[in-house]
């Protein structure tokens, strides 16, 4: 028998009780932000922090405002519009409004571990259906089980011991994901340039029709309330073909707001800030958000794969046009991009071989990013069962 089974059948054999997020967290609205970031130097030394993905936007040399938090007395950072969030034990600075810091609410209760909390909320499955801020009306109704003391510190112990265990699986694999992906880059790269001297037009010329989309407005339920029509984010903008999106609106906020149905197949390139230069092919037709530009290709003149090659090759080249303070790009510099055009069938050539070694490296079902995949699935599947209790009955 298991030392954490042993703790169950003599400390909670009967169950335990459940409580609410809110009943066990507090919470803290920032309200310093940051005026400046760049990337890390003798300087900028300071972490901003936001909750979504990125994490780490930048580092700051801004003293004044700093958010306090060390390994004896961590915080977790939450987003309010997404629910993501992370666990922080260091010093930090924050850029966004949407953000709020969670600690355990000492004063109504006792015997608890942050941590086991931390793995518990990674444990509840939620996305949210519109977009207004999650943690007060919605989030914090969530439940958890609070076992004893030992039990929950057992969990931690084993849930940490595995999520080391699988993060130092995963870096090797994705190190060596890295280095195909740099291979593949190379070979892409050499397939295209040798077209270079042949046919070179720009963009423009072979985009039958080209728009981005819109944002309809946060907090108006009609818009986003079971809403069925695919809406697309930058978010999802990833060097990829995307057969599925998680975020739907409504037929009014396509009715009334800017944001318009585009056919499957176009070439979509993320135009704003830290995304801006991504590209991607909607394999459905859907809606996008005003941060996508879409373009038709004109079939023909050019193959839409073809092209989407060709524009993630010209990432480098797409950075280096963007403008502005955070950052952005726009149709006009877009279409003014220089790409080699030889024969279809020559097209069709190139598309064939790079899509098998797109396969090799990216396809989620094979290779390498499957089995990075599997580790996290495994590891939340034990996750679910350790935390996973009978409810104690009153």
């Amino acid at each position: 028998m298991s030392k954490l089974q042993q703790l169950i059948d003599e400390l909670c054999p009967d169950g335990v009780e459940y409580s609410y997020l809110e009943e066990i967290l507090d919470y803290e609205q920032p309200t310093k932000y940051i005026v400046k970031d760049t990337n890390y130097n003798d300087s900028f030394k300071i972490p901003v922090l936001t909750a979504g993905q990125s994490f780490i936007l930048g580092y700051t040399d801004e003293e004044s405002g700093i958010y306090e938090a060390t390994k004896e007395n961590p915080t977790i950072i939450f987003d309010d519009f997404t629910t993501s969030f992370h666990w922080v034990d260091f010093n930090f600075k924050i850029k966004s409004s949407a953000m709020k810091m969670l600690r355990i609410n000492l004063n109504e209760i006792k015997n608890i571990s942050f941590r086991y909390v931390y793995h518990c909320m990674k444990n509840i499955t939620y996305n949210p259906v519109d977009h207004s801020r999650q943690w007060i009306g919605k989030y914090s109704k969530f439940q958890i089980p609070l076992p004893p003391l030992p039990v929950q510190e057992e969990i931690v112990r084993i849930l940490d011991t595995f999520t080391e265990l699988t993060t130092e699986l995963t870096t090797e694999l994705t190190t060596e994901l890295t280095m195909r992906k740099q291979q593949y880059e190379y070979y892409r790269d050499s397939l295209l340039n040798k077209n270079k001297q042949q046919n070179n037009v720009v963009l423009k010329s072979i985009v039958k029709k080209g728009c981005s989309g819109g944002t309809p407005k946060k907090g108006e339920e009609k818009f986003y309330l079971n809403g069925t029509v695919p809406w697309l984010r930058t978010q999802d903008v990833k060097f990829n073909e995307i057969f599925k999106i998680d975020s739907f609106i409504t037929e009014e906020a396509v009715k009334k707001t800017s944001a318009k149905w585009i056919p499957a197949n176009c070439v979509i390139v993320a135009i704003s800030g830290a995304t801006a230069g991504r590209c991607a092919i909607n394999k459905i037709p859907t809606t996008t958000n005003q941060h996508c530009y879409n373009m038709e290709i004109d079939e023909t003149k050019a193959l839409y794969k073809y092209i989407y090659y060709c524009v993630c090759s010209q990432y480098e080249e797409l950075l280096s046009r963007k403008q502005g303070a955070r950052g952005d790009l726009n149709s006009s510099l877009i279409l003014g991009i220089s790409i080699p055009l030889p024969s279809l069938k020559e097209q069709q050539r190139i598309v064939d071989i790079l899509d098998r070694f797109d396969t090799l490296v990216n396809d989620i079902k094979t290779g390498l990013p499957a089995e990075i995949e599997a580790r996290k699935q495994q590891y939340e599947y034990y996750r679910d069962k350790l935390l996973t209790f009978k409810k104690l009955e009153k």
